[in-house]
């Protein structure tokens, strides 16, 4: 793959080589989680394990729980990781966000990047990641391409996106754009009955907005005990 330099001067047909957004949402997640050693983290409904891998390269003293129902996804994850050097430091497990096979306040950061919008029960989902996460843990829950994806990339991916919602229909498109809106996700939080949360972002499809890179994200965490919960 090209390296984020070389896409950003790219032009006419070679756009269709976007950068890796996970690597900018990766940076996004460490500025909200942090990225002290010795920490098990979950990237839920991971899918191949974009945003996961890209984790575990910056936090090399954690452990990452490639989290998603697909299995066959789950096994390009873990080759992946295998290419990568990250295969001591990677596990798979086959299971829907709403019944994470994992202890309870076992977790210390958990994520998730573009699973959200097709959990069968999101409100459940979030009550899971509450579950699991341990007293001083981190979640952030969403979609978008990182604050720092460049902004050609950017209006180039959204505009793509928007095309592709557009050609299966207005009903299409608006339920696309429902499930992406600050007030669906504090909707979701309220029912997942949790305690505290920031809604991050707008989760805009106006290619030519700033701020649409950003997506939309569900950001809480678990105080510790010295602090209640």
């Amino acid at each position: 793959m090209a390296s984020q330099e070389s896409c950003e001067r790219l032009d006419g047909e070679d756009r269709d080589l976007l950068p890796d957004h996970y690597a900018t949402v990766a940076e996004d997640v460490l500025d909200f989680c942090g990225s002290s050693g010795g920490r098990v983290w979950v990237d839920l409904g991971s899918g191949a394990g974009g945003l996961g891998l890209a984790l575990l390269e910056r936090i090399p003293d954690g452990v990452m729980a490639l989290l998603d129902p697909d299995a066959v996804a789950l096994r390009r994850a873990l080759d992946g990781a295998r290419q990568r050097g990250l295969a001591s430091r990677a596990v798979a497990v086959v299971c829907p966000a709403e019944q994470m096979p994992l202890p309870s306040e076992s977790v210390d950061v958990v994520v998730s990047r573009g699973s959200f919008y097709f959990w069968r029960d999101r409100a459940q989902g979030l009550r899971e990641v509450w579950r699991v996460l341990r007293p001083g843990g981190r979640a952030m829950i969403g979609g978008g391409l990182g604050t720092g994806y460049p902004a050609w990339a950017r209006t180039e991916f959204i505009r793509r996106q928007r095309e592709s919602q557009r050609s299966k229909g207005d009903e299409a498109m608006r339920k696309f754009r429902e499930a992406r809106s600050p007030e669906t996700f504090r909707r979701l939080a309220a029912e997942a009955g949790l305690p505290r949360y920031e809604v991050v972002g707008e989760g805009g499809m106006d290619p030519d907005d700033p701020q649409s890179g950003v997506g939309i994200w569900l950001q809480f965490g678990k105080e510790n005990a010295s602090h209640g919960k």
